[in-house]
């Protein structure tokens, strides 16, 4: 008999064990989204998945890093998020400009930035970067050879736009794993500012029937979790116009589980339920934009959890507030930012950024 009591009360505690690492609990720096419904018994194994929106360097973001030795450090812009990177199972960032060695840079309209930055996205622990922008070609040729020599070396893989057919044909589906959960990327966007890659050279550029054979292209059987990432929408837009709006419908109709979006330079809504996650736009990483909307963003975080009494993954998502703050663009997450030291313009600045973020996507007032 009590051998028996001893079993049920196992069964129990598991139960509700499971219920805790799948159900998310609101915190002061993001607001999680549940899903109990329909949530299996026992939890396998839980992936977290970490996704930066674009990475951007104007020209005094580059004067900013310079140290007195000539080189350039981005520790103190990255700080206060790169915790959150690290300790994610897969973290993944848009590049949204190229990487030179001729240590002539330049900001808006062509991005031409130092290979530090790179070494900057290897301390972050960056795994992932997405090169399906409109500014990946603003070094011509040698800037895109340039910028994908460079992560390889540093050990960041790559995906979206690719330096010779040999490398389009590795990467133009991105596989990886985690936890034992099988993945596929695939990376694509608008347009890159009017120009073409050379003829080695290929961009990834978002075409219905393109997207759908690389889809179709796939062996399910050997993925599980499928992540579309893409360069979309219109500028400085808070809301998903028609075109986002009907191509997430396609991608999602299609198998795509995790959709990730970037472009607008603000931030747009995201929905999620146990089937899936789809970020609008998750607005800027960092950039030298300072108009109302734009000197911050999201950072994505997102849970594949999977699960030994369903076949199915189960998605869960939180996103989490940046500011950009001056002087030095400093990355900041309420989690730092509610009692970190600013100036008053920073603070009010800060504020102001949380207070619009949260009621565009939590509906808070």
């Amino acid at each position: 008999m009590l051998r028996n009591y001893l079993s049920i009360l196992s069964i129990i505690i598991a139960s509700l064990l499971c219920f805790v690492c799948c159900s998310n609990s609101s915190t002061n720096d993001a607001t999680n989204v549940s899903i109990e419904e329909s949530m299996p018994a026992v939890v396998h194994d839980t992936v977290r998945l970490v996704v930066g929106g674009d990475l951007m360097q104007h020209m005094p973001q580059v004067a900013a890093a310079r140290t007195k030795q000539g080189g350039y450090d981005y520790t103190k812009s990255l700080r206060y998020v790169s915790p959150m990177f690290r300790k994610a199972d897969v973290a993944i960032i848009n590049l949204e400009t190229t990487l030179t060695r001729s240590r002539s840079y330049s900001g808006y309209p062509c991005f031409k930035s130092p290979v530090e930055l790179a070494d900057a996205m290897v301390d972050m622990g960056i795994d992932i970067a997405l090169l399906a922008n409109n500014h990946c070609l603003d070094g011509g040729a040698v800037g895109l050879t340039t910028t994908i020599e460079e992560l390889t070396q540093r050990g960041i893989a790559h995906t979206g736009a690719f330096n010779s057919p040999e490398d389009y044909a590795a990467n133009k589906i991105l596989y990886f794993e985690a936890k034992g959960i099988r993945f596929a990327l695939i990376n694509y966007t608008y347009g890159a500012n009017g120009f073409r890659p050379s003829r080695n050279q290929r961009v990834n550029f978002i075409d219905n029937e393109t997207i759908l054979q690389d889809i179709a292209s796939i062996d399910r059987d050997s993925v599980d979790c499928l992540i579309a990432c893409m360069h979309w929408g219109i500028e400085y837009q808070r809301h998903p116009n028609a075109e986002q709006i009907a191509l997430a419908q396609r991608l999602r109709k299609a198998g795509v589980d995790i959709i990730i979006g970037g472009h607008p330079h603000v931030v747009q809504r995201y929905e999620v339920d146990s089937t899936g996650v789809l970020f609008y736009s998750l607005g800027n990483f960092v950039s030298n934009q300072r108009k109302r909307y734009t000197n911050g963003g999201l950072i994505a975080e997102v849970k594949i959890i999977r699960c030994d009494t369903t076949d199915r993954l189960q998605y869960n998502a939180t996103a989490h507030p940046i500011y950009v703050d001056m002087p030095g663009y400093r990355i900041i997450p309420r989690s730092v930012g509610d009692t970190l030291t600013m100036s008053k313009d920073s603070r009010l600045g800060y504020n102001l950024f949380m207070s619009d973020t949260e009621s565009l996507i939590y509906g808070k007032r």
